[in-house]
């Protein structure tokens, strides 16, 4: 029972930062939106592991665990697709936070609004899915 527990709850969290990453979105900060759908992947997609029993690296990008249990997960579920959102995402999490220290950029100079509404429509992608999931393990 704790597995599910512990995974609706990271769900939760998966909902709270895509919401967050909408919203910073219509308001003009690309690199917290950006951040913020990073963050709505990883956590929804650690939530759709947790809920299948299987442990997850304390990594941002949870894509190669997934690959590796693709067979646990029923056959609608894109799991080579997210995993390649998960990398995508987590390789602008970074500098979405701290911006290139070498050119000496910051964060809200380094994307633009196309990629921060690609970065959302991926964490909305993703979430869709893992709640797919959620339902139908409740059914």
């Amino acid at each position: 029972m704790r597995n599910i527990e512990a995974a609706k709850s990271l769900l939760n969290q998966s909902t709270r930062r895509l919401e967050t990453a909408e919203r910073e979105l219509r308001g003009g900060s690309l690199a917290y939106s950006i951040r913020s759908s990073q963050e709505s992947v990883e956590l929804g997609l650690k939530a759709a592991l947790r809920l299948l029993g299987i442990e997850y690296p304390k990594k941002h990008d949870v894509g190669p665990v997934l690959i590796k249990f693709k067979d646990r997960f029923p056959k609608w579920f894109p799991v080579d697709s997210l995993a390649l959102i998960s990398r995508k995402l987590s390789e602008k999490r970074e500098p979405a936070m701290y911006g290139d220290e070498i050119s000496m950029t910051p964060a809200d100079l380094l994307f633009s609004r196309a990629e921060a509404e690609e970065a959302f429509k991926m964490a909305r992608e993703a979430y869709e899915f893992v709640k797919k999931l959620f339902q139908e393990f409740e059914a």
